[in-house]
């Protein structure tokens, strides 16, 4: 009876170790996958707001793109050789990234002067709803549309898992990912004091 009752007692022990470990494997990235999974109709995953900053010894290749912008023209990574270079991933029907339009259009407008360009990459929105966007909250810099483009989408996968918009990339001058804002940027500040220490960066 008693070597029943230790067998019963170690088998609930190994159960409740299980238990905690499993429990110490979950996070933010679960949190992402079951957002993913349930498929409830909203489009995109949250990001946590996290900023990821890189610094230049551990950059790494400049990310090279074409695509064709919302007006229908070419651009392409060149058209920014020598220049810091944000990249915001959004589309029309994502809460958060109509929620940090007007903070990337004023970081934009603040920073541009200097030097920086920003360029959006719409995921889903045909040039309709995308220029209607743009006109809605005041987007002055141009998009591109990766919906049916897979080579433009395949430019950035290493960076941009496209389930997970909003995230914005700055570049530095020589293109490389120099910051990454997962999911709303929800600090004009923050943003911009990045992209002017990529500005004064000298290599």
């Amino acid at each position: 009876m008693r070597r029943s009752t230790t067998a019963k007692l170690a088998a609930s022990l190994v159960a409740l170790a299980l238990a905690v470990g499993l429990a110490g494997c979950s996070g933010a990235n679960d949190d992402l996958a079951n957002q993913y999974k349930q498929g409830d109709g909203k489009g995109y995953i949250s990001g946590d707001g996290s900023v990821q900053e890189i610094a230049p010894e551990d950059r790494t290749a400049a990310v090279a793109f074409t695509g064709t912008a919302v007006d229908g023209s070419t651009v392409t990574s060149a058209d920014y050789a020598g220049r810091v270079l944000v990249l915001n991933f959004w589309y029309a029907g994502c809460g958060p990234c109509r929620a940090e339009a007007p903070t990337l259009e004023n970081t934009f407008q603040s920073v541009e002067p200097a030097g920086a360009a920003f360029l959006g990459v719409n995921i889903y929105d045909g040039p309709e709803a995308a220029t209607a966007f743009e006109q809605t909250y005041g987007i002055s810099y141009p998009s591109l549309l990766a919906k049916d483009d897979a080579d433009l989408k395949l430019a950035f996968a290493s960076w941009t898992p496209l389930q997970s918009v909003p995230i914005t990339l700055v570049l530095d001058k020589q293109g490389r990912v120099a910051a990454r804002f997962v999911g709303r940027v929800e600090s004009e500040s923050i943003l911009k004091t990045i992209v002017n220490d990529a500005l004064s960066e000298t290599s």
